[in-house]
């Protein structure tokens, strides 16, 4: 699952106050753009054509963010159900061209539209905002983690800030972006993908974990930069995730969900502290 790399900023002219001192300066700032994803599906005689969703996102990485999307809402259960994905926007600017993606669907894959019941439109900050009902949003799960597997020591855990932070590349340039990082057993960075959004951060690392054949993530442990929200609990539970770790704190839902799931939920990593909100016996003392 190798990690990425692409722009993802745009320089803009700003007025710097520091103390007395005003001076125009060019910032660097995270790029934030609507992805229209839209679905061809059905038998190859008699495809169709749809617009599933349409999410804030940051530019890049765009085909590992529509395929984990698709997995983490149950419309795919496999990367092999993807045939392929093609930008397909008008060129009336570099932007627009690049913010319609296209997945095309393995013809036998079945797709029921009335089932999803979901709204075209989430928000960077929240991807449960277009569903219907909390119902909706627990997934069935088709991944679950081994009990009591993997096992990270203390100090594994706490040195898992410090190797986020020496790559979150964005974050170090623009201080406004989200990321979701994958951790191997012995402690280790493995993967890393940034976003505006904080589900579009584990969707791009689910989805390359799918295309790259790396997965269930069985075997990781989770990082998010941000606070834990049911819906980061409820894609990592999809992917298998035995861990799930986070520099904030988790909601009441996000804990009753990892409960739920068997997960390991850890919340406040800053330094010498950090939280367990469930699943202990991961956790080498």
């Amino acid at each position: 699952m190798p990690n990425s790399t692409f722009t993802g900023t745009k320089s803009r002219p700003v007025l710097q106050i520091r103390g007395a001192t005003q001076r125009e300066q060019p910032d660097l700032v995270a790029c934030e753009e609507p992805l229209e994803i839209k679905l061809a599906y059905g038998p190859a005689d008699d495809r169709q054509h749809r617009s599933l969703a349409v999410t804030m996102r940051t530019p890049g990485q765009d085909p590992e963010l529509a395929v984990g999307f698709l997995f983490t809402e149950g419309i795919i259960g496999k990367a092999a159900e993807v045939a392929g994905t093609r930008h397909v926007g008008q060129a009336l600017s570099p932007e627009s061209a690049e913010n319609i993606l296209q997945v095309e669907l393995t013809p036998e894959l079945p797709v029921d539209f009335n089932q999803l019941n979901r709204h075209f439109y989430t928000s960077s900050s929240c991807g449960v905002c277009g569903k219907a009902s909390i119902e909706m949003v627990r997934t069935v799960n088709i991944y679950y983690p081994r009990r009591g597997q993997p096992r990270f020591s203390v100090d594994q855990l706490r040195s898992f800030p410090a190797q986020l932070s020496a790559q979150q590349s964005l974050f170090e340039k623009t201080g406004g972006i989200h990321a979701a990082a994958a951790f191997s057993s012995d402690g280790q960075l493995k993967a890393l993908r940034e976003d505006v959004g904080r589900h579009n951060a584990m969707d791009k690392l689910i989805g390359a974990a799918l295309m790259s054949g790396d997965f269930p993530l069985r075997d990781h442990a989770v990082m998010v930069s941000g606070r834990l929200s049911f819906e980061l609990v409820q894609k990592a539970s999809m992917a298998g995730v035995p861990m799930l770790v986070a520099v904030g704190a988790p909601s009441s839902l996000a804990i009753e969900l990892a409960e739920e799931n068997g997960m390991t939920l850890i919340g406040f990593l800053r330094g010498e502290r950090f939280n367990v909100y469930c699943g202990a016996e991961r956790i080498a003392f």
